[in-house]
């Protein structure tokens, strides 16, 4: 359990304990019970099995694959596969790859659809690079119609491992996953995926250090066929 969740709960159970006494009514106080009840199960964080093969990249996030496509970094040819949550998924988000943080940018946006393909770029979002497993993985989590704050619990420098918490999106939202080609997808348009565990690509683990894009993070992407 998130603790935020225990917040979010507890603030309805005085609301539901304030209505109660002022107004004495079951419908009244069913409502923020209700509100109660949902967050505590919205900030679920479940355990997972994390898998360990070398040169995996797994899902930062629960939810659906929206997007795989073909794109670049700075020039180099790279893949971005796009997860989008709803609200009745977990929102804990894992990291993909065991590394360094390189850098967690954050950028003001706009709060469209994060199903439309603008929200990519135009919407709030956390740009988090990390350096590990002989490659330079992008992930980005984005903000949604719902969600208006976004969590992300570490800063560049860090040494995080693959599949461990490194934050939350509340209330529904995208996860976008650059990483650099070749890599051999194992997921597809439509496919549900868990965070920590859902192996999304293996790609081939450079033995002459990090795969990785000269320069800023600047993306141009175009549709796998």
């Amino acid at each position: 359990m998130v603790r935020d969740g225990i917040y979010y709960a507890l603030g309805m159970l005085l609301v539901a304990a304030a209505i109660g006494g002022l107004t004495h009514s079951t419908i009244l106080v069913l409502l923020p019970l209700l509100l109660a009840a949902f967050f505590l199960w919205f900030f679920r964080d479940p355990e997972r099995v994390i898998p360990r093969d070398a040169g995996l990249i797994i899902s930062p996030a629960d939810g659906k694959v929206t997007d795989v496509s073909a794109t670049q970094l700075n020039g180099a040819p790279c893949t971005r596969i796009s997860i989008f949550l709803n609200v009745f998924d977990v929102h804990v988000n894992r990291a993909p790859i065991s590394g360094v943080i390189k850098s967690a940018v954050y950028q003001k946006g706009k709060f469209v659809n994060a199903m439309d393909e603008a929200s990519a770029d135009d919407n709030e979002q956390n740009i988090v690079t990390v350096e590990g497993e002989g490659m330079t993985v992008v992930f980005k989590q984005i903000a949604g119609l719902l969600a208006r704050r976004i969590v992300f619990n570490h800063k560049p420098g860090d040494t995080i491992q693959r599949g461990q918490r490194v934050g939350l999106i509340k209330f529904g939202s995208r996860t976008d996953v650059i990483f650099p080609q070749p890599a051999d997808i194992s997921v597809k348009l439509g496919d549900r995926v868990k965070g920590g565990s859902s192996v999304l690509a293996r790609t081939l683990v450079s033995k002459n250090g990090p795969q990785k894009p000269a320069g800023g993070a600047r993306e141009n992407a175009g549709a796998i066929r």
